[in-house]
């Protein structure tokens, strides 16, 4: 039933949105030519693993960016630490934080729910560092299929600590269903808007 519903609902919303896809394709060619896509490994339904597609925000080399970036602020490296994300992060490109903050770098995403790696409602999907913050609530995560939008995109995202994610994440778990889904897809629309907590 659910899998019927992820299908049925990422297919119209692709059609919807494809020319505007590929509008944003080139202006992301154009403003840093480069791939424009990024597949980074991520968790998913039982544990196993997935490429989670991305429109690419961040600058080629990112990953040796970040690291010089760690290395010399003790603050950033701090911030790292607490919530894997910084607010001024050097590797994003302009466009890219335009995207980022508007939620248009996961677009992409419809495509891992087409697959089957994804779905539209869930925890978001989480990479091998991150899983210690979990501890034993991890089995909880590993319960449904990552999603697009879930309780955490829709209540506060980054303006919440570690901790209260991995709460909003078992109690989504313990509550999942089409009514509640359905909520949280409504819900995502304002969220998406007024950029709440993005960044």
């Amino acid at each position: 039933m659910w899998r019927g519903f992820d299908i049925v609902m990422a297919m119209a919303i692709l059609i919807a949105v494809f020319p505007f896809l590929v509008l944003v394709a080139v202006v992301l060619f154009l403003s840093d030519p480069g791939p424009v896509f990024f597949a980074h490994r991520r968790i998913g339904y039982r544990g196993r693993y997935f490429h989670c597609l991305k429109f690419r925000t961040m600058k080629a080399n990112g990953d040796t960016i970040l690291r010089a970036h760690l290395e010399s602020d003790e603050e950033a490296r701090r911030e790292w630490e607490a919530a894997r994300k910084l607010r001024a992060d050097p590797r994003v490109t302009p466009v890219g934080a335009v995207m980022r903050k508007l939620s248009i770098d996961e677009f992409p995403q419809l495509i891992n729910v087409l697959m089957g790696d994804m779905s539209l409602v869930g925890p978001r999907p989480i990479v091998d560092d991150e899983v210690v913050h979990y501890g034993r609530h991890f089995e909880h995560y590993c319960l449904v299929r990552p999603g697009l939008t879930g309780l955490w995109q829709t209540s506060g995202r980054s303006d919440t600590s570690y901790q209260q994610r991995v709460a909003m994440d078992v109690s989504y778990v313990a509550r999942k269903s089409l009514a509640f889904d359905t909520w949280l897809l409504c819900k995502t629309v304002p969220a998406v808007v007024f950029a709440r907590g993005s960044y």
